[in-house]
């Protein structure tokens, strides 16, 4: 079901796929291109969007500084007209010396850092990255600030934390949240909804 306030809503966008997403790298505060995969989900969206919205002028985007979220507005862009704001609360959680890592590379070079880590909470184990609270600070004084109606251009991880800070979850909750890449959610009325894009 799709929540009907456009006014007070933000369209939560996951950057399109990217080699690292592809490879299985995790990227943090690095960076890779998109796939050509990575380009047809942002086309996708940048249609869904305008086709749903019909945007009669530009609509606001926050968008994340890091590369990949910054060519998925512009391929959104070519189909929604978009009023670009390059905001960095909103970039994707710093693994520090994890960033560009896989897994098997993290559990190679820092032995045991991993051992009894919950799905998604591993993330926040890294020697020099992020914490979870820092994390969610930065993601949550950001939200409260949004002016709405707006497109909002980000990261799994980070879309995670918006989703939990605006629909008040708990940490365990928050970080078990899908984070797919063909569509994008409507946060309104303080819930989310999903809206396929391909």
């Amino acid at each position: 079901m799709i929540l009907s306030d456009l006014e007070g809503s933000l369209f939560l966008v996951r950057h399109g796929e990217t080699e690292w997403n592809s490879a299985g790298r995790y990227q943090g505060a690095k960076d890779s291109p998109l796939t050509a995969r990575g380009r047809a989900q942002a086309q996708s969206a940048g249609k869904a969007l305008a086709a749903w919205i019909k945007p009669e002028t530009p609509v606001r985007a926050y968008v994340s500084p890091l590369g990949r979220a910054r060519e998925t507005a512009s391929l959104i862009a070519q189909h929604a007209p978009l009023t670009i704001h390059i905001e960095p609360r909103i970039a994707e959680v710093s693994l520090g010396c994890w960033d560009g890592l896989s897994m098997d590379e993290i559990d190679a070079e820092y032995p045991n850092a991993l051992t009894g880590a919950g799905p998604h909470d591993w993330y926040f184990r890294s020697p020099d990255g992020e914490t979870f609270d820092t994390a969610l600070a930065r993601v949550s004084d950001w939200l409260h600030a949004a002016r709405t109606p707006a497109i909002v251009i980000t990261h799994g991880l980070t879309s995670r934390l918006i989703r939990g800070a605006y629909e008040k979850l708990s940490a365990s909750k928050m970080l078990l949240l899908p984070v797919p890449q063909n569509g994008f959610y409507q946060l309104a009325n303080g819930r989310s909804e999903f809206i396929e894009s391909a």
